[in-house]
């Protein structure tokens, strides 16, 4: 039997690595990556010559099974995604699930994550909060926000530059202009940025100054 490690890897600076998470790379004898050149700069920075395989969101449910029938012989495999934590909004959960439901064992090493790092620092309450990931583009959209219209903790969300003005005029409309927010923009690189306000704030300025990179939109609750 054996063993697969979810490995967080960094979220902009290649220098968030831990020494752990490294050596486990080194070690694997196959790492199964979202992106094989994304990952491919991460394991040159690092002089890592771990086998690389393609698992991403359009083969996952093609490839589990034969993933899992591999890893009973091959030892040890790794999982990254192109940054942060595998299965927060990447692909992971289907072959967590399937190693672990065929007995193997399953290891995940702490690290980096896009939205605890914007959550902890866009200055609102951080001690109960919920994780919402990507908004439905068009299907499911409306009511996700109405059965968040009420919610009392705060509520983290990953979004992309192209979509937040909409995203934004969305959130005034469910939550009210004045709701308190931060938009955290590429974490931990060069030009790292957190916006805070209110939502009629946030909107303003990516009006002003349309913002570039992944986008952390934290959001407080009632």
């Amino acid at each position: 039997m054996g063993k697969l490690f979810v490995v967080p890897t960094p979220i902009g600076n290649l220098e968030d690595m831990s020494f752990r998470a490294v050596r486990i790379l080194r070690e694997s004898k196959l790492i199964l990556a979202e992106d094989t050149r994304t990952t491919g700069v991460l394991l040159k920075h690092y002089d890592i010559k771990t086998p690389l395989r393609s698992y991403h969101m359009h083969n996952e449910h093609k490839t589990v099974h034969d993933l899992v029938q591999q890893l009973r012989t091959t030892d040890t495999m790794s999982l990254v995604s192109d940054a942060g934590m595998p299965g927060i909004s990447d692909p992971g959960f289907l072959l967590i699930r399937a190693v672990v439901e065929d007995g193997q064992e399953v290891e995940v090493l702490p690290g980096a994550n896009a939205a605890l790092t914007g959550l902890v620092e866009s200055g609102l309450p951080c001690d109960r909060f919920v994780f919402e990931g990507f908004l439905p583009v068009k299907k499911g959209r409306k009511t996700r926000l109405e059965l968040l219209q009420n919610e009392t903790r705060t509520m983290v969300f990953y979004e992309s530059p192209h979509r937040i003005l909409r995203t934004l005029k969305d959130f005034i409309e469910v939550f009210g202009i004045d709701r308190k927010a931060a938009l955290s923009r590429e974490l931990s690189k060069k030009f790292h940025e957190t916006r805070r306000g209110s939502l009629a704030d946030l909107l303003e300025g990516c009006q002003s100054h349309p913002p570039k990179g992944e986008l952390v939109l934290t959001v407080s609750g009632v």
